[in-house]
């Protein structure tokens, strides 16, 4: 290794020192992070009556854009009905802690860039300069999956969902009454997790460039990969419903068609090796048939 690249990995600096560099990535990263969070508790109004809750009525973005885009191709179907779900608080310190919560976890989503930043200056010193160009454009490409992951999620797949099993009755003498922690814990793992499951084109990305993943891989295993994104939704979806996995599916699936898309096709030297290997498999194939079909017919001449 050249001594360039020594001083780029700091190798000349003790473990303390990078250890140093670690402990002040982490304090500027939480640092920042409890600011958001106390900023984020100070506007509860808006968070919770522009953010949070309107997705409880039939006004909400999605539903109106629905209504908007029926009346354009002349199908009012497309149009929900009207429906405001109820909302209730079942313990003494519900409400309090409800605010808590979701002023971090917004908090969090917030930051993203800024922890992804921090991450890429910290291993920044160790790359080489095309490196460097590469991983950043990586780490801006996450920041803008993970946050189309979350609207995704937000616009999209909650509101259906919500609508969906929040208006759904076995029996009109049965009212749904949705507990604040219900609806902030469904909202708030389906926009996380479908946030870092956009992810997935990125990792793919990574894996392809160190040779671990190649597009023939991936299009070879595409008959396997509805069942793993079945899996992955049923793991992300706080809720066991069909609808729901379905609905988170169907864009995990089109992110993995992606992926083969980023993914860099299979080294020559690869594919030079398998084709000699898939040779080398047929001639000893057809050497058996040949022997097992000469045994037959000495049993049949005997």
């Amino acid at each position: 290794m050249s001594s360039n690249k020594k001083s780029s990995l700091g190798f000349e600096s003790s473990f303390w020192d990078h250890l140093e560099v670690l402990r002040w990535t982490l304090l500027r990263s939480l640092g920042v992070l409890l600011v958001l969070v106390i900023v984020c508790f100070g506007f509860k109004d808006f968070i919770f009556n522009k953010v949070i809750l309107p997705p409880l009525t039939s006004e909400f973005h999605t539903y109106r854009f629905l209504c908007f885009l029926a009346d354009l191709v002349k199908m009012p179907g497309l149009c929900p009905d009207s429906f405001q779900i109820q909302m209730i608080n079942i313990t003494l310190s519900g409400q309090f802690m409800t605010h808590m919560i979701s002023s971090l976890i917004i908090a969090v989503i917030i930051t993203v860039p800024y922890l992804l930043y921090e991450a890429w200056k910290f291993v920044k010193p160790a790359l080489y300069p095309n490196e460097k160009k590469s991983v950043g454009k990586i780490f801006l490409s996450s920041s803008f999956l993970f946050y189309l992951g979350a609207a995704v999620s937000y616009f999209v797949i909650f509101p259906f969902t919500l609508r969906f099993l929040g208006t759904y009755q076995v029996s009109e003498t049965i009212v749904n009454q949705i507990s604040i922690q219900s609806y902030m814990n469904t909202l708030a793992l389906l926009v996380f997790f479908m946030g870092i499951a956009f992810e997935l084109p990125v990792v793919v990305f990574l894996l392809s460039q160190i040779g671990l993943v190649n597009k023939e891989m991936l299009r070879k295993f595409r008959k396997y990969s509805f069942v793993g994104v079945l899996i992955l939704a049923a793991f992300i979806t706080p809720t066991t419903d069909p609808f729901t996995m379905l609905l988170v599916a169907t864009p995990l699936y089109l992110l993995y068609e992606l992926s083969i898309v980023v993914s860099k096709e299979k080294a020559k030297s690869e594919s030079a090796d398998d084709a000699e290997v898939e040779s080398k498999e047929e001639v000893a194939e057809d050497s058996e048939n040949e022997a097992l079909q000469e045994d037959s017919e000495l049993g049949n001449s005997e």
